[in-house]
């Protein structure tokens, strides 16, 4: 293999990056490009360096900064959180308190030293690739950042389709339903679902999935906290570990870090969301600032929902509570099938935003090595496959179902990819 396609692929995703901008349907020609102080006169409200040949991640550069509020809610609280009460089974009040902290002020410092970085000396790192491309060279950093972001945005979108179908099917059950469908069958409606969401353009046009994907997060959050602190401690709840032999705690302890790391993450598309900014021209910082105050209101509500739902899970049941907190509160049965319903919803909205980069990346890879553009192809039916990827997957190796709330998928890709 030359190495060819992949210096093509990343330079197929920082043209712009590199001075230059696509002038469509101008006297010069479709595909006649310009440097970029020539078309500042013509757009002077915006930098012109913001357009970019239709791919999926900088096609739609017209969010708004309070876009990135509610999509970084969507990336980050995820059904995840609903283990957080399971890992203070192990880590206790002290230990779970402070690893929460301490996690959360680490995870701040983090996202916002990578957005510092979206844009250097001039140019704008719009992918993952980009940063590393930056660092260590075009082909480099291609291999020391896609291999490891594919692993993580497909476990995700895999993990997101077990667990949808579980919910489904918990619902189904708890309305009365008989068992005889089984969790495959879940699965499938769900990615039947996904098969429409995918063909929605660009990132930017999730905002209205994001928006509603997040407020249903926010929402279960609250169902769990407040269903349990009006039901109240169960009796003879113990707050101890007796009978857990010391091999199995050390387990529990590793585990419960991993379950608080997974609960963080959502930064593996933080550049992504940033991308989808316009930058103003002569504004002194570009886009870092209008997209760290939507991060910031993002933040509280992170802070909101998982103190308050870790504490008060924790609280309720103390050592017997389960590794998502929504089966050990069982009634009312209604509010627990309305909140499972909203894990659906929500995961339906984080599938698609997980995926995005994926689709970004292949169009990117068909264009560079010259194969097509036409969107029938690199849109309807490589979207459709790669959903099918993830459903079959998720319905063939059913392991994955328990991945996602015991935080273990993450847990298999080092940490140092999630803050790159």
């Amino acid at each position: 293999m030359s190495g060819k396609p992949d210096l093509e692929l990343g330079k197929a995703s920082i043209d712009t990056a590199n001075g230059y901008v696509s002038r469509r349907g101008t006297e010069h020609g479709p595909h006649t490009q310009k440097p970029v102080h020539e078309t500042h006169a013509e757009t002077p409200e915006y930098d012109s360096s913001d357009s970019e040949d239709e791919l999926p991640i900088t096609a739609n550069r017209h969010a708004r900064w309070w876009y990135s509020i509610f999509h970084n809610i969507t990336a980050m609280i995820g059904a995840g959180v609903l283990g957080l009460p399971y890992a203070f089974k192990y880590l206790g009040w002290t230990g779970g308190t402070i690893t929460l902290f301490v996690s959360f002020v680490i995870s701040l410092i983090n996202l916002r030293q990578l957005c510092s970085m979206h844009e250097i000396n001039g140019k704008r790192m719009n992918r993952y690739h980009e940063l590393g491309q930056y660092a260590f060279g075009k082909r480099a950093g291609l291999w020391a950042v896609i291999p490891f972001q594919l692993i993580v945005m497909v476990g995700l979108g895999i993990t997101y389709s077990v667990t949808a179908g579980k919910s489904l099917q918990a619902v189904y059950l708890m309305c009365g339903g008989s068992g005889h469908i089984g969790l495959s069958v879940w699965i499938v409606i769900f990615a039947i679902s996904e098969l429409f969401a995918s063909q929605l353009p660009n990132f930017n046009s999730l905002a209205l999935v994001s928006l509603i994907a997040a407020v249903m997060s926010v929402t279960y959050c609250t169902l769990g906290w407040t269903t349990a602190l009006a039901n109240g401690r169960v009796s003879d709840v113990r707050y101890d570990l007796d009978g857990v032999t010391r091999f199995e705690g050390i387990m529990g302890c590793f585990n419960a870090l991993g379950t608080v790391a997974f609960a963080y993450g959502g930064h593996n598309v933080v550049l992504e969301i940033q991308a989808t900014l316009p930058k103003r021209a002569g504004v002194e910082g570009g886009t870092f600032k209008p997209y760290m105050k939507g991060v910031y209101f993002a933040y509280a509500f992170v802070c909101y929902c998982y103190f308050t739902l870790a504490i008060t899970g924790y609280w309720a049941f103390g050592k017997d509570v389960l590794d998502n907190v929504l089966l050990s509160i069982k009634r009312p049965t209604w509010l627990v099938a309305v909140a499972d319903m909203f894990v659906v919803i929500h995961t339906f909205g984080s599938y698609q935003m997980y995926s995005m980069p994926v689709f970004d990346m292949i169009e990117a890879a068909f264009r560079a090595w010259g194969w097509t553009r036409n969107k029938i192809i690199t849109r309807l039916l490589m979207r459709s496959l790669y959903v099918a990827f993830t459903c079959f997957v998720a319905v063939t190796l059913p392991f994955f179902g328990g991945k996602l709330y015991g935080g273990r998928l993450r847990d298999s890709v080092p940490d140092i990819i999630h803050g790159v």
